[in-house]
């Protein structure tokens, strides 16, 4: 698809959002069996269920723009998985471990919420207002996930992996 307009490239970004939520909900599985913090455990946990649900509200987001929601292979969250991966066959301790797979899940976050702002402030620049809110709601979420993160980093797994 040749990009010619502010809203074709925005169409390519749901494409690429909307992939990369796929791929993600097939990896986070292994996040959360291999994560020990009952924390770390629960925020995954909880993660994977709004993330099936952002999966929803962007086929809300198409349909609203009326198209066919279609996914494009994300490359960015292929390798941001591929690295989560790689840290996740380390040999480590559990502590450590759930430090890394912490970090691993804050870069999907900030690389969401770069996609979501991006794809929200074309939306409003295009007048898509029902897009625009949906699009905003799942930016929240994973600000709010990417702060959770961060939350239970310093105040316990980041410790522990210190102290080990």
């Amino acid at each position: 698809m040749k990009l010619t307009s502010l809203n074709d490239l925005l169409v390519h970004q749901l494409q690429d959002l909307y992939g990369a939520e796929q791929q993600l909900l097939k990896a986070m599985p292994k996040m959360l069996s291999t994560a020990k913090s009952p924390k770390l455990k629960e925020a995954i946990q909880t993660h994977m269920t709004e993330t099936e649900n952002q999966v929803k509200r962007l086929e809300q987001v198409f349909q609203s723009m009326n198209l066919k929601a279609e996914a494009i292979k994300c490359k960015a969250m292929e390798g941001l998985l591929k690295e989560a991966e790689e840290m996740m066959s380390e040999d480590a301790d559990a502590e450590v471990m759930d430090a890394g797979i912490i970090a691993s899940a804050q870069r999907v976050e900030h690389y969401e919420i770069a996609g979501y702002g991006t794809a929200s402030t074309y939306a409003k620049y295009l007048g898509h207002t029902e897009a625009l809110n949906l699009l905003l709601e799942t930016l929240n979420e994973e600000k709010k996930t990417d702060t959770l993160l961060t939350d239970i980093a310093e105040s316990s797994v980041n410790i522990k992996a210190e102290n080990h």
